[in-house]
């Protein structure tokens, strides 16, 4: 079992680096139950940083399959109002937001793709008059995840259940920048200006486009958006609080141009979406738009995915990853793309984030849309990095740099 001062530390940097809660502040922390003795000390720390007041909100991801296996669709898509005026209240009140996952990879493998779909959509639309809040960064957010035996046995399913969990927390620790003998936020402090090196030696170049190639067959051009920004690692929202989103992070990442993306990709990873594990993939895409794909598993569930609304056929992000990042170097398949996502280049289907574009978080969806910005009820990434990776990019005047060499940054 992990000592409980290393979980401590794991919740202090969640709470004081991650979303960063200010004095007086609401935290409205949600997580699974199977994660109770974590959220628990992230309370605490909540308090000992100077929160107002902390909200949990539980979820039970067994009883989350129970209801799938025995509800019907239009029951499951009935979103309660009071829950819908809760999310206003909070964001009302300019609360911060932290997510403690454990989702078990595949664990709704067996429900019925369309309901999964049908149901996932009327939440979407339910709570998409608040999506502005985090994806602007109006307020901060952050994400964490916590091993489960259930998760742990799925990456490890050779070793006992003690033994997978003790190796999936060493994992997690090690891709958190969390050990026995470390500062953790003197880590990330460092942490967060490596990236922000890359991201200011990106953006020195204005790149128009990027063309990713590699051995598997990956053979693509990604347009950027005229005026992009690249970003990583931490996040400044509207009341000036510095938070860091996703915990782990290893990309520097920006918004392509929604029309601008032609050829094939290949993904190198399992795509863990709606319960169900995506398996050997590839998309096509022309004029930007996915026009064919093809997946060895759960095909009609990446079907689902490219076919959600009109944006998830499209592109929101591009995200660059050196192969010799130190999650890459674990070699491990976590099956959870918080982890894998950032093992690995990456692109996301859905959502662009408008901070990724010049004064993006002051336009409205409409001026967004003209300078070609994606909308999707859905931001999904998936991973198609690899050891031979090679990026070039093109600045506007025609110049051509080389940007990965081997799966590695070469600027």
């Amino acid at each position: 079992m992990i000592k409980e001062e290393i979980l401590r530390k794991y919740a202090r940097l969640a709470v004081c680096m991650g979303v960063a809660v200010q004095p007086g502040q609401l935290l409205v922390l949600t997580s699974s139950v199977e994660c109770a003795y974590f959220t628990r000390l992230c309370v605490e720390e909540a308090y000992k940083a100077g929160a107002g007041e902390v909200l949990v909100l539980w979820n039970d991801e067994a009883v989350t399959k129970l209801a799938f296996q025995n509800e019907s669709t239009e029951t499951l898509s009935r979103i309660a109002p009071w829950k819908i005026e809760q999310k206003k209240n909070c964001i009302d009140q300019k609360c911060c937001f932290l997510y403690v996952e454990s989702a078990t990879p595949g664990l709704l493998a067996e429900i019925d793709g369309k309901k999964l779909q049908t149901v996932r959509m009327a939440k979407e639309t339910a709570f998409e008059p608040f999506e502005y809040y985090t994806v602007a960064n109006y307020g901060q957010w952050s994400i964490v995840a916590i091993p489960t035996v259930p998760w742990a046995k799925k990456v490890f399913p050779e070793l006992s259940d003690e033994k997978a969990l003790e190796a999936l927390w060493n994992a997690v620790l090690t891709s958190v920048r969390v050990s026995q003998d470390n500062d953790p936020v003197t880590e990330w402090q460092r942490h967060n200006e490596e990236l922000q090196h890359h991201c200011d030696l990106m953006n020195g170049f204005r790149f128009q486009s990027l063309h990713f190639k590699n051995g598997l067959g990956t053979d693509l051009t990604v347009g950027l958006i005229k005026d992009h920004i690249w970003a990583g690692g931490c996040d400044k929202a509207k009341n000036g609080a510095v938070f860091n989103p996703n915990m782990p992070t290893e990309e520097v990442f920006t918004m392509p141009d929604k029309y601008r993306v032609d050829g094939r990709v290949y993904a190198t990873k399992p795509l863990s979406y709606q319960g169900k594990l995506i398996e050997n993939f590839y998309l096509d895409f022309q004029d930007g738009k996915v026009v064919s794909f093809h997946a060895e598993k759960e095909e009609d569930t990446l079907k689902n995915l490219v076919g959600f609304d009109e944006g998830s056929s499209y592109l929101g992000e591009v995200a660059l990853i050196p192969h010799d990042s130190p999650i890459s170097r674990l070699g491990i398949l976590f099956l959870n793309t918080l982890f894998d996502e950032n093992a690995s280049c990456h692109l996301a289907l859905g959502a662009s984030y408008p901070d990724n574009l010049k004064n993006g978080t002051e336009l409205k969806r409409e001026e967004l849309d003209r300078l070609g910005s994606n909308y999707s009820k859905i931001h999904c990434d998936f991973m198609f990095g690899s050891a031979d990776m090679e990026i070039t990019g093109t600045t506007w005047d025609g110049k051509q740099v080389g940007v990965f060499h081997s799966g590695n940054f070469v600027l």
